[in-house]
């Protein structure tokens, strides 16, 4: 059940050139899994819609989410102009994430590019909780490794970066030729062209792959269709070979859409 909520900011502070990492305080941490989202709302007449930002964090006992985004616009930019203290309006919780179930009790990779990287924090964490450790590789434009150490808690960390100034020259997936990864199951956020290389990547060896896909959106609860990509199935809504990112995902099972 989507709601929209008042929540108020905890905390925030700049990660790094252009991301920002805030705390809020809502009731609807409890409802949150990884890969999820929420809508966002700027507050500011001149921006109506809500800004889809994915889940980083998940506090269920202290009903507290935490996201982890880049300024991409005028909306993402009057958010990191936000104070502890001061209240917003979010609509959530929204999304299909991805399943835990699927990568428990195996070689399980989780793969996160750019500001894709958050929402497999707490993909990572989930997977720790039901016993499995997974592997993670994230990759960077440079040695700005946001994040990074928090991972190490809850999977075995590599890095790649465009530039080589950390971790692998490349990206992730030249880390899993390099270190010769193996995986059963590939969970992966980031822009496009990445997503597609992990599909094929995928495809050719054989390995389950869950992409999650990043979509501008207008709505984010499935009404306006302004978010599609095509799939191999017909959509119930549409009768076409469509699937609506902001709620058939954003994660999807590589083999089920065309990127």
């Amino acid at each position: 059940m989507k709601q929209k909520v008042r929540a108020k900011v905890l905390s925030q502070k700049k990660l790094t050139d252009g991301i920002y990492d805030m705390w809020l305080s809502t009731e609807l941490a409890g409802r949150a899994g990884a890969g999820q989202f929420i809508g966002i709302y700027t507050g500011h007449e001149a921006h109506l819609l809500p800004r889809p930002v994915s889940i980083c964090e998940a506090d269920k006992d202290g009903e507290a989410l935490r996201v982890v985004y880049r300024i991409a616009g005028r909306g993402t930019e009057i958010f990191s102009g936000w104070k502890p203290g001061d209240e917003v309006q979010i609509l959530g919780i929204l999304g299909n994430g991805y399943s835990i179930e699927a990568g428990c009790g195996k070689q399980t990779v989780l793969m996160g590019g750019g500001i894709g990287i958050p929402p497999m924090l707490q993909l990572a964490k989930e997977l720790c909780m039901a016993g499995t450790k997974p592997v993670v590789v994230l990759g960077y434009r440079n040695n700005q490794l946001f994040l990074k150490e928090e991972f190490e808690p809850y999977a075995g960390v590599y890095v790649a970066t465009e530039d080589g100034s950390a971790g692998t020259k490349g990206n992730v997936l030249t880390v899993m030729e390099k270190e010769q990864l193996k995986a059963d199951v590939i969970m992966a956020c980031g822009p496009m062209p990445m997503l597609r290389a992990i599909k094929n990547y995928a495809g050719e060896k054989h390995i389950e792959a869950y992409i999650s896909l990043e979509e501008r959106m207008a709505c984010g609860v499935g009404a306006c269709l302004g978010c599609v990509c095509k799939t191999v199935h017909k959509d119930g809504h549409s009768h076409v070979n469509n699937a609506r990112i902001c709620t058939d995902g954003p994660v999807f099972d590589a083999r089920e859409v065309e990127i």
